[in-house]
């Protein structure tokens, strides 16, 4: 009651003391939301080194498949993290996190289809259709590292 009591004989407006407080309860959700990503980050990485041994071609693929999520979410903390320092809005992350994704795809496929005798073309036409959008993705990466530093 103190808080808004100074709010007032400062001279705040009802909707400018709201939309104080909605920014107050907008910055916390982003803060929690930065640690549940950090927790999510640990337990993953935790079940993964958990699930490697016995040491396996299938325990490798899922390592490597469980780091490149954690890459994707470090991703997202950024984005995060750059939004509580209030720094301009950028594109490059969302560009990685698509790329990691359509990676981290493509080497699931793979795992999935390298111990068989006969791989479905629908696999195939899913890993060219990744490798696409890694492509796609790439090419928009620069597009935008291009124009930001012409800024």
């Amino acid at each position: 009651m103190a808080t808004e009591d100074k709010d007032r004989a400062k001279g705040l407006s009802p909707t400018d003391f709201t939309v104080k407080w909605i920014i107050k309860a907008d910055m916390f959700l982003h803060i929690l939301v930065a640690i549940v990503l950090i927790a999510s980050c640990f337990v993953i990485a935790w079940f993964a080194f958990e699930e490697l041994f016995p040491l396996t071609r299938a325990s490798v693929f899922h390592i490597i498949n469980d780091m490149l999520l954690i890459l994707i979410i470090l991703e997202l903390l950024w984005t995060v993290i750059r939004f509580l320092k209030k720094k301009k809005f950028v594109l490059g992350p969302f560009f990685s996190i698509g790329i990691i994704a359509a990676l981290r795809r493509i080497l699931l496929i793979e795992a999935q289809t390298s111990t068989l005798d006969h791989v479905e073309p629908e696999k195939l036409y899913e890993i060219a259709l990744s490798a696409g959008v890694v492509l796609v993705l790439i090419i928009g990466y620069f597009i935008a590292y291009k124009a930001q530093s012409t800024e």
